[in-house]
């Protein structure tokens, strides 16, 4: 974004409330952000039914609290078709752009002199080119996302609650109260953020919440052919993905944060950060 194509006299709108203009001014001086992106984002108030106080819209019958939802992913089922990535992205029309995904796969590529290889061409939207035989000691696909954790830094460090978590444990975030300020992006571990090119607010992986609310899967999930990622309600004992933890030696990536991630890989090969 140039900056030089908006004025500051721009950051305050003709007609807007005192109150709203108040806020606007507190947060031009409390974050180190460009004064474009408050000209560009609305910046919405206090119990207005944004941000933090936000609920997603509400389903007939769906009650939030009775569930907690979480994905396990199967690397040695990953066949990195890519359907996955594709799925994702006309599923939530993420833009087509090759370095914009809520999620996406990498290669390992494990040689023969003990170093490892790690590619994502286009987020493996497409696949991948064959690997040389030579060297190569194995190669496996590890599927990648937004964690939802249970104690996500990208909440903690939102100044405006628009980064939150939902009662069923899913963290969305509130678009109409997002002041794209990059904090979230920059505090994720797992890379699973990015900055709308357009609305200039934060994006990432949602579980395909206005499906799952409606007792569908994400549609990762329903477009994988291998079944190589799993979801489910950890309150139900009976659901595919409480039978998956339990049948494999679960691991998640980075546990020593503390962040408590639920996206569960089973037998996951220690090259995979």
């Amino acid at each position: 974004m140039n900056e030089s194509e908006f004025s500051p006299q721009s950051t305050e709108p003709a007609g807007k409330p005192e109150a709203e203009l108040d806020r606007r001014r507190f947060l031009q001086r409390c974050l180190p952000l460009p004064l474009t992106v408050l000209t560009l984002i609305e910046v919405g108030q206090p119990g207005d039914g944004k941000g933090a106080e936000s609920k997603p819209a509400e389903v007939p019958g769906y009650k939030a609290a009775d569930h907690n939802y979480a994905m396990g992913v199967d690397p040695a089922s990953c066949i990195g078709c890519g359907r996955c990535a594709e799925a994702c992205k006309t599923e939530n029309n993420v833009p087509r752009e090759p370095f914009y995904f809520r999620t996406w796969i990498e290669r390992y590529v494990i040689q023969t002199d003990g170093t490892t290889v790690v590619t994502s061409p286009d987020g493996g939207i497409n696949g991948f080119p064959p690997t040389r035989e030579s060297g190569v000691l194995r190669t496996f696909f590890a599927p990648k996302l937004c964690n939802h954790c249970a104690s996500p830094p990208c909440v903690q460090v939102c100044p405006v609650g628009a980064t939150f978590t939902t009662q069923d444990g899913v963290v969305l975030v509130d678009q109409s109260y997002c002041i794209g300020c990059r904090y979230c992006i920059q505090a994720c571990p797992y890379g699973a953020r990015f900055l709308h090119p357009v609305t200039h607010t934060a994006e990432k992986c949602t579980f395909c919440y206005h499906r799952i609310v409606k007792g569908l899967v994400p549609a990762c999930v329903e477009v994988c052919p291998t079944q190589a990622r799993i979801f489910g309600d950890l309150k139900q004992r009976s659901s595919p993905l409480s039978r998956f933890m339990r049948q494999h030696e679960i691991q998640v990536l980075k546990p020593h944060l503390n962040t408590e991630p639920k996206v569960y890989y089973a037998n996951l090969d220690g090259e995979v950060r």
